[in-house]
């Protein structure tokens, strides 16, 4: 199972970007998709998840700037970023937790994607 994110980059502040993550692999079925964030000499921390029944959960300093929208189906995620400001900037991570062959729990992290927003 691969965790394929894409849609990071370099904005300005107040610009928007939306990042995108796909967990391929037919055995494993996701349940609960999100994304978080680690920028430099900070611990990795939850930007925004969303749970099989399409709940979503945000950190508060995201929360009305940021939005999460899930495919169950395709096994994706997206993140809607608006109104990005400096400290957004960091690498985004994609993570994935779920069943393998609808047994066997598994967690699932992508590679990261940087974003940047400069002011």
């Amino acid at each position: 199972v691969q965790l394929q994110a894409s849609g990071g980059g370099q904005v300005q502040a107040g610009g928007s970007l939306r990042l995108s993550c796909v967990a391929s692999g037919s055995v494993f079925t996701a349940n609960h998709m999100g994304w978080y964030r680690q920028a430099p000499g900070k611990e990795r921390e939850l930007v925004a998840t969303m749970d099989s029944g399409d709940v979503p959960d945000y950190a508060d300093s995201v929360k009305d700037r940021f939005t999460i929208s899930r495919d169950g189906a395709k096994n994706a995620v997206e993140l809607q970023m608006n109104n990005l400001q400096p400290e957004d900037t960091a690498v985004y991570y994609c993570r994935a937790q779920g069943l393998l062959l609808s047994v066997s729990p598994a967690d699932f992290w992508g590679k990261g994607t940087q974003v940047t927003v400069s002011s």
